[in-house]
């Protein structure tokens, strides 16, 4: 059984901040539960373009509001407490905070931790026994 708090996480190499956004990483791949676990908060104002090719994302909103813009259809869609988008065909996206934006997000297959997007807003595919140069 894994108990953990978002306190425990402060300062440590699971909180990644960003200038638009921190990310929690609770759960990750090195506890081989098949997913990882994140609560992330997009800062009210900024635009942050994303693109999954190498894993599926599940994104609940617990606060705050954003658009969230399929880059592929042109789709907008608002996003607010209690609803939640699932990244499943690895779509380009495009996420506007309108507010502090607050949301636990789920990834599989699980990210290690270390990931960093890239220039097109990837996250490139690592295992836990791998080493990557352009970690943080």
């Amino acid at each position: 059984m894994i108990v953990r708090s978002l306190d425990e996480i402060d300062g440590t190499e699971r909180d990644v901040q960003t200038e638009n956004w921190r990310s929690r990483r609770i759960i990750l791949a090195k506890e081989k539960v098949g997913f990882s676990f994140h609560e992330t908060v997009l800062y009210a104002g900024t635009e942050t373009r994303m693109w999954y090719a190498n894993h599926i994302e599940l994104v609940h909103c617990i606060e705050g509001e954003a658009e969230v813009v399929n880059e592929e259809t042109g789709e907008t869609h608002l996003i607010t407490p209690g609803t939640l988008y699932l990244l499943d065909g690895h779509e380009h996206h495009t996420v506007r905070a309108k507010t502090d934006f607050r949301v636990l997000c789920v990834f599989n297959p699980p990210v290690t931790g270390r990931e960093v997007h890239d220039e097109n807003g990837v996250y490139p595919l690592l295992h836990e026994d791998q080493e990557d140069s352009t970690a943080r």
